[in-house]
Protein backbone atom coordinates (compact mmCIF):
# COMPACT_ATOMS: atom_id res chain seq x y z
CA UNK A 1 0.00 0.00 0.00
CA UNK A 2 1.39 3.70 -0.83
CA UNK A 3 0.64 6.19 1.52
CA UNK A 4 2.29 9.99 2.23
CA UNK A 5 3.42 10.38 6.00
CA UNK A 6 3.97 13.78 6.83
CA UNK A 7 6.10 13.75 10.37
CA UNK A 8 6.52 17.95 11.10
CA UNK A 9 7.82 19.73 8.41
CA UNK A 10 8.80 16.74 6.65
CA UNK A 11 6.70 14.41 4.07
CA UNK A 12 7.71 11.11 2.60
CA UNK A 13 6.34 8.77 0.24
CA UNK A 14 6.36 5.28 1.08
CA UNK A 15 4.88 1.33 0.36
CA UNK A 16 4.08 -0.86 3.27
CA UNK A 17 3.96 -4.54 2.95
CA UNK A 18 3.02 -6.48 5.63
CA UNK A 19 5.25 -9.64 6.00
CA UNK A 20 3.51 -11.60 9.37
CA UNK A 21 1.39 -10.44 12.23
CA UNK A 22 2.95 -7.67 13.03
CA UNK A 23 5.67 -7.31 10.40
CA UNK A 24 6.21 -4.85 7.93
CA UNK A 25 8.69 -3.82 5.06
CA UNK A 26 8.62 -0.11 4.69
CA UNK A 27 10.47 1.17 1.38
CA UNK A 28 10.89 4.68 0.74
CA UNK A 29 12.20 7.70 -1.47
CA UNK A 30 15.71 6.72 0.19
CA UNK A 31 15.76 3.22 1.60
CA UNK A 32 13.76 0.14 3.01
CA UNK A 33 12.86 -0.23 6.70
CA UNK A 34 12.33 -4.05 8.39
CA UNK A 35 9.87 -2.94 11.10
CA UNK A 36 8.12 -4.96 13.70
CA UNK A 37 5.35 -2.98 16.00
CA UNK A 38 3.65 -4.48 18.70
CA UNK A 39 0.99 -2.46 20.81
CA UNK A 40 1.76 -3.24 24.63
CA UNK A 41 -0.56 -1.02 26.26
CA UNK A 42 -3.38 1.40 24.65
CA UNK A 43 -1.49 3.59 22.66
CA UNK A 44 1.59 2.61 23.24
CA UNK A 45 3.93 0.86 21.28
CA UNK A 46 7.00 -1.46 21.38
CA UNK A 47 8.59 -0.81 17.82
CA UNK A 48 12.25 -2.48 16.69
CA UNK A 49 13.09 -0.81 13.33
CA UNK A 50 16.28 -2.49 11.73
CA UNK A 51 17.53 -3.99 15.09
CA UNK A 52 16.71 -0.63 16.94
CA UNK A 53 13.94 -0.59 19.73
CA UNK A 54 11.81 2.21 19.91
CA UNK A 55 8.95 2.72 22.34
CA UNK A 56 5.86 5.19 21.13
CA UNK A 57 3.05 6.49 22.68
CA UNK A 58 0.81 7.64 19.62
CA UNK A 59 -2.54 9.86 20.88
CA UNK A 60 -5.16 11.24 18.15
CA UNK A 61 -5.19 14.68 17.15
CA UNK A 62 -7.70 16.88 15.60
CA UNK A 63 -5.97 16.21 12.58
CA UNK A 64 -3.36 13.28 12.60
CA UNK A 65 -1.49 12.00 15.64
CA UNK A 66 0.78 12.60 18.46
CA UNK A 67 3.66 10.39 18.72
CA UNK A 68 5.84 11.13 21.46
CA UNK A 69 8.95 8.87 21.28
CA UNK A 70 12.35 9.75 23.18
CA UNK A 71 11.69 12.36 24.65
CA UNK A 72 10.23 14.25 21.37
CA UNK A 73 6.79 15.18 20.34
CA UNK A 74 5.92 14.97 16.39
CA UNK A 75 2.59 15.58 14.77
CA UNK A 76 2.03 12.70 11.95
CA UNK A 77 -0.43 12.33 9.38
CA UNK A 78 -0.55 9.61 7.10
CA UNK A 79 -2.64 10.24 3.66
CA UNK A 80 -3.77 7.00 1.50
CA UNK A 81 -4.56 8.05 -2.00
CA UNK A 82 -7.06 6.15 -2.58
CA UNK A 83 -8.89 8.42 -0.25
CA UNK A 84 -8.10 11.47 -1.92
CA UNK A 85 -10.06 9.90 -4.64
CA UNK A 86 -12.78 8.93 -2.76
CA UNK A 87 -13.26 12.11 -1.47
CA UNK A 88 -13.06 13.82 -4.80
CA UNK A 89 -15.72 11.53 -6.12
CA UNK A 90 -17.65 11.68 -3.41
CA UNK A 91 -18.25 15.78 -4.03
CA UNK A 92 -19.85 14.90 -7.20
CA UNK A 93 -21.77 12.18 -5.94
CA UNK A 94 -23.91 13.49 -2.81
CA UNK A 95 -27.58 13.11 -4.45
CA UNK A 96 -29.47 10.03 -5.28
CA UNK A 97 -28.42 5.90 -5.33
CA UNK A 98 -24.46 5.60 -5.29
CA UNK A 99 -23.05 2.65 -5.47
CA UNK A 100 -19.91 1.83 -3.42
CA UNK A 101 -17.11 -0.43 -5.20
CA UNK A 102 -14.35 -1.99 -4.27
CA UNK A 103 -11.05 -0.51 -4.76
CA UNK A 104 -9.04 -3.29 -4.76
CA UNK A 105 -9.23 -7.05 -5.73
CA UNK A 106 -9.42 -8.77 -2.25
CA UNK A 107 -11.59 -11.42 -0.50
CA UNK A 108 -14.18 -10.06 1.77
CA UNK A 109 -13.61 -10.55 5.41
CA UNK A 110 -16.87 -8.57 7.43
CA UNK A 111 -20.00 -6.59 6.44
CA UNK A 112 -20.66 -4.02 8.75
CA UNK A 113 -24.14 -3.15 7.46
CA UNK A 114 -27.53 -4.62 6.36
CA UNK A 115 -29.82 -3.50 3.43
CA UNK A 116 -32.62 -0.65 5.10
CA UNK A 117 -29.89 0.63 7.66
CA UNK A 118 -29.15 4.44 7.82
CA UNK A 119 -24.91 5.18 8.16
CA UNK A 120 -23.13 8.21 8.32
CA UNK A 121 -20.62 9.38 6.01
CA UNK A 122 -17.25 7.63 6.73
CA UNK A 123 -18.72 4.97 8.93
CA UNK A 124 -17.44 1.50 7.87
CA UNK A 125 -19.64 -0.64 5.09
CA UNK A 126 -17.45 -3.50 4.64
CA UNK A 127 -14.23 -4.76 5.03
CA UNK A 128 -11.88 -6.04 2.37
CA UNK A 129 -8.92 -8.36 3.29
CA UNK A 130 -6.44 -7.21 0.18
CA UNK A 131 -2.20 -8.73 0.54
CA UNK A 132 -2.82 -9.89 4.11
CA UNK A 133 -4.13 -6.52 4.82
CA UNK A 134 -7.68 -5.65 5.86
CA UNK A 135 -9.26 -2.90 4.60
CA UNK A 136 -12.23 -0.86 5.70
CA UNK A 137 -14.48 0.36 2.96
CA UNK A 138 -16.64 3.76 4.08
CA UNK A 139 -19.34 5.26 3.36
CA UNK A 140 -18.63 8.60 1.37
CA UNK A 141 -22.02 10.32 2.88
CA UNK A 142 -24.74 9.88 4.89
CA UNK A 143 -27.70 7.70 3.70
CA UNK A 144 -29.57 4.28 3.84
CA UNK A 145 -28.07 1.29 2.73
CA UNK A 146 -30.22 0.06 -0.07
CA UNK A 147 -28.56 -2.97 -0.87
CA UNK A 148 -25.55 -5.39 -0.06
CA UNK A 149 -23.97 -7.25 -3.03
CA UNK A 150 -21.57 -9.18 -0.98
CA UNK A 151 -21.35 -12.09 1.36
CA UNK A 152 -19.12 -12.32 3.95
CA UNK A 153 -15.80 -14.84 2.35
CA UNK A 154 -16.90 -13.67 -1.04
CA UNK A 155 -13.70 -12.71 -3.19
CA UNK A 156 -14.47 -9.56 -5.17
CA UNK A 157 -12.58 -7.69 -8.17
CA UNK A 158 -11.57 -4.34 -8.41
CA UNK A 159 -14.65 -1.88 -9.10
CA UNK A 160 -17.04 -4.81 -8.18
CA UNK A 161 -19.94 -3.54 -6.41
CA UNK A 162 -20.63 -4.21 -2.91
CA UNK A 163 -23.28 -2.19 -1.87
CA UNK A 164 -25.38 1.05 -3.10
CA UNK A 165 -26.75 3.77 -0.94
CA UNK A 166 -29.70 5.86 -1.32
Amino acid sequence: MKLQIRIGTLTRQVEIQRTDQNQFTIGGEEENAQIEATEVAPNTYSILINGHAFEAIVVPAPEGVRVHCGGHEFHATVSDPRAWQRERSARFETEGQQRITAPMPGKVIRILVSAGQTVGANQGLVVVEAMKMQNEIRAPRAGTVDRVFIRDGQAVAAGEALVTLK
